[in-house]
């Protein structure tokens, strides 16, 4: 049990969750009947993207050298993020007028965290937050003009039945996981 307390002590575990709950708790009350896709997506983003930064270890080569294999405690770690954020969220629904639909929680907060764990394995684990809040904005801001291209390129704010967006929010999650559960995060 000793090594579960120093992971979560090197990978600062604690304000991992405490951000990840103040974005996924705190932003829905406050908007109220204001809650649509563009907030929800920033805040589903939010919460999984500051919980991201701590994907990467303090000392990179100690964490190489350890005797135990990494990728099983990488894929854990990571999924645990993706759970924690879209099951807050999923209870957060409550407490607006207008909640998000659950497939669409749960298709984003898949597709991020794929993007999260991306961003560790290219930037490393201090700038996992890059890629998922980066692309929730941009997502936010695309214009709707076909709806396959809209699907794929703005997938966050797409319909909980967009197959498109499924579609992509599924590639991100396989990559993204794949990548850094076998490299790592960056150095």
């Amino acid at each position: 049990m000793r090594w579960i307390a120093l992971y979560a002590r090197s990978r600062h575990l604690t304000a991992s969750l405490v951000a990840l709950l103040v974005c996924a708790v705190a932003f829905p009350p406050l908007l109220g009947d204001n809650w649509s896709a563009f907030f929800a997506t920033i805040a589903l983003g939010s919460a999984i993207a500051v919980a991201g930064v701590g994907l990467g270890g303090q000392d990179l080569d100690l964490d190489r050298t350890a005797s135990f294999r990494w990728p099983p405690r990488r894929l854990v770690h990571l999924l645990l993020i993706g759970a924690l954020a879209g099951g807050v969220m999923l209870a957060a629904q409550g407490l607006v007028e207008s909640p998000m639909d659950t497939g669409w929680v749960l298709r984003n907060a898949a597709g991020l965290l794929g993007l999260t764990g991306l961003a560790a394995t290219l930037f490393g684990g201090q700038f996992g937050w890059t890629l998922p809040l980066g692309w929730a904005m941009v997502a936010a801001f695309v214009p709707k003009l076909a709806d396959e291209v809209y699907d794929i390129v703005a997938w966050p704010m797409a319909t909980a039945d967009a197959e498109a967006a499924w579609w992509m929010a599924g590639l991100l999650f396989v990559v993204g996981t794949a990548a850094y559960a076998g490299a790592g995060a960056r150095r």
